[in-house]
């Protein structure tokens, strides 16, 4: 990361979270409060637990639920060194309480089992009403399943997320393996940066790429242990965002922004932010609090009123026409 001083780019160094006295609960309280710092833009997730406790009193760190209905389990640890000095692998720990929610049947289960306990330590977040925490959690759990139609899908499969400060070479090993074989594994670095008084995180998906072979470590040659390649890291996923469609003029400034299947409404503006009552909100912000879920797909459920069509579908159409054009030209 750099501080630009004028016409000068000043390299702000990373700090680590052991500098900062930050513990694994900081981390996991954060990702809980702001867990679309791991999602793509085309990615809803609702959380529905914490320190999920298993039959072998294992516990998983946070639990959500995707827009495809599978069950995500987030593992976290605070830096490289917690995670060499574990007996038990880090991927498998998460590999573990994975296999222990594929045993969920129905989202009834769901919610007794995890998401009642996790509302009943979060109550002052949720408006209960004169509803009981199981009635709200069903319907809100419901809601969402239905909203993306993933209500057939529920469970079908479960996914696993990791989130360090840092990795070592064998944990990205087995998870590249893994990934080689469809486990749905995932990596996300978290690094902090100190400006000021102020702390910056930065995220970084490093697992899964493209080329896995890029990961593996050579067990027959130790010297290629240490050496792990990072320049063909993945990243989130690149689709333009609303700059770029700003830009292209397939929608523009004072444009009317409807919510999917709500009648909230927000005028766009030129940085691509939405002026709602007054208040300039990120359309993210606007869309977590009219739904109520931890992220949701941004470009799936804002609508252009104009056209009546989603800003996923105009980024489709125009791209789709950008490729057959220059196809022609060819």
């Amino acid at each position: 990361m750099y501080f630009l001083n004028g016409r000068k780019a000043e390299k702000i160094e990373a700090v680590t979270f052991a500098d900062l006295r930050m513990q694994e609960s900081d981390i996991e309280e954060i990702l809980r409060s702001s867990i679309d710092m791991i999602c793509d833009d085309e990615e809803s997730m609702l959380i529905v637990g914490q320190q999920v406790k298993n039959e072998k009193n294992g516990r998983s760190d946070l639990t959500a639920i995707d827009n495809n209905g599978n069950i995500v389990l987030i593992e976290i640890k605070r830096d490289r060194k917690d995670i060499e000095g574990r007996k038990e692998a880090f991927e498998f720990q998460a590999i573990r309480y994975a296999a222990s929610y594929a045993t969920l049947e129905s989202t009834e289960d769901l919610v007794k089992k995890v998401y009642a306990p996790y509302i009943e330590k979060y109550r002052s977040e949720f408006e209960l009403g004169v509803l009981t925490s199981y009635e709200l959690l069903i319907r809100k759990l419901n809601e969402f399943l239905r909203v993306n139609k993933a209500g057939k899908s529920f469970n079908k499969k479960q996914k696993i997320v990791l989130v360090a400060s840092d990795f070592d070479e064998q944990t990205l090993s087995a998870v590249s393996w893994l990934n080689s074989n469809h486990v749905d594994m995932s990596c996300y670095k978290l690094t902090p940066f100190k400006v000021n008084d102020e702390i910056y995180l930065q995220t970084e998906k490093v697992l899964p790429v493209t080329n896995y072979e890029d990961y593996y470590v050579n067990l027959m040659d130790k010297s290629l242990a240490t050496i792990v390649k990072r320049n063909k890291g993945g990243t989130r996923r690149t689709l333009p965002k609303i700059d770029s469609m700003l830009d292209w003029g397939v929608v523009k400034e004072g444009d009317v922004i409807a919510v999917k299947d709500r009648d909230n409404e927000g005028i766009l503006l030129a940085n691509g932010n939405i002026m709602v009552n007054d208040k300039e909100k990120s359309m993210q912000s606007w869309l977590k609090e009219i739904y109520g879920w931890s992220s949701v797909q941004t470009y799936v459920f804002a609508i252009h009123k104009e056209s009546g069509k989603s800003l996923s579908q105009i980024r489709e159409e125009y791209m789709t026409q950008q490729a057959m054009e220059a196809s022609d030209d060819f």
